[in-house]
């Protein structure tokens, strides 16, 4: 387990992992996605037309919270505040105007984020996935260090990509690694954050996923990726990350067998030819509702950065016809809107 330690004990680390070799990460089960030099067919691909933009309805303050209750509220795509007792939670803070290098290429966002930066409130713990654009926004975690200096938790490999952004507090995990106790916003009865609650633990634990990395056409699979078990006292809540479908789910499902939310993806998938290994849909994402034995999931990954070809309300509507499929009621797997809140 790493908490910024540096390279050697970093490479140390991955040289342990039974997914890493010759320098690269991968999935056990053979599912690592299509090769970069197809990916320019993807050109070809035809596409539903998006809005260039979608009005949303920013929240200028905070939803209240009372005791121990939990508060997830949905920014967009893969962002969610966890509002807990046990210290404030964001994962995959991106608040870029566009999924690409320097905030200048890639996907434009056509929804803004349902909570502006400035109104965030303080944050302890940042959850990283991975480092594609749409996931790893550098000027978002340079400025929640310089404001809150919490501790990221990410996956291995992605420590010096993170102290590029001026990060300091890191703890890059391998699948199934725990948080280190030095992390923690609590040690015993002391209450090291103010506007954490003594006497609540949190645990967080990374999980495995099916996905891959990189920055640039050049660093493919040179860093780690996962999704993330948010454990506090009784409640766990499954942050899934970037996945295509795969075993793990059900590997989560008996690792974890008491999961209350889980926040699974459901866009981005198509055409499957290309994105199958990489990007559930939302047939697939309810199974994985099933396997991980969540009593409730909400999905994310849609509708904020146009990624691939499908329109952006069809991840939720294929969402709605998987779901009855199924024979899953709406209330156990359904969307948030932007800015709109849930609580445990």
């Amino acid at each position: 387990m790493i908490s910024a330690l540096g390279r050697n004990a970093t490479h140390r680390s991955e040289e342990m992992s039974d997914h890493f070799d010759n320098g690269r990460f991968f999935n056990p089960n053979g599912a690592n996605g299509q090769p970069i030099w197809k990916a320019p067919r993807m050109l070809f691909e035809r596409g539903t037309p998006w809005p260039a933009q979608v009005p949303v309805m920013q929240r200028t303050s905070l939803p209240p919270t009372s005791g121990d209750e939990i508060v997830i509220t949905f920014i967009g795509h893969a962002t969610f505040l966890i509002q807990t007792s046990a210290g404030n939670i964001i994962t995959e803070p991106v608040f870029a105007e566009r999924a690409g290098p320097f905030g200048r290429t890639g996907p434009r966002r056509v929804r803004q984020p349902g909570i502006r930066f400035e109104h965030l409130p303080p944050i302890a713990y940042v959850l990283l996935s991975h480092n594609h654009y749409d996931h790893c926004d550098l000027e978002a975690l340079r400025a929640l260090q310089h404001r809150d200096h919490p501790r990221v938790l990410t996956l291995l490999g992605n420590a010096t990509l993170l102290r590029s952004a001026g990060v300091t507090r890191i703890a890059e995990l391998d699948w199934w690694q725990r948080m280190p106790a030095d992390m923690s916003a609590m040690r015993g009865a002391q209450t090291l954050e103010p506007a954490v609650t003594a006497g609540r633990e949190i645990e967080i634990t990374a999980t495995q996923a099916q996905h891959f990395s990189a920055r640039t056409p050049f660093d493919r699979n040179r860093a780690l990726w996962g999704g993330f078990m948010i454990t506090i006292d009784e409640q766990q809540i499954y942050f899934a990350g970037d996945s295509g479908y795969g075993p793990h789910f059900l590997d989560v499902g008996r690792r974890f067998p008491r999961i209350d939310l889980a926040l699974i993806p459901i866009g981005a998938y198509e055409p499957r030819w290309f994105m199958k290994d990489i990007h559930m849909n939302p047939e697939e994402a309810v199974q994985a509702h099933l396997d991980v034995g969540a009593r409730r999931s909400i999905g994310m990954h849609f509708g904020t950065f146009r990624l691939t070809p499908e329109g952006l309300d069809e991840p939720v509507a294929a969402l709605g016809r998987a779901r009855s499929a199924a024979g899953i009621d709406d209330a156990a797997f359904g969307t948030l809107d932007v800015g709109e809140s849930a609580r445990l």
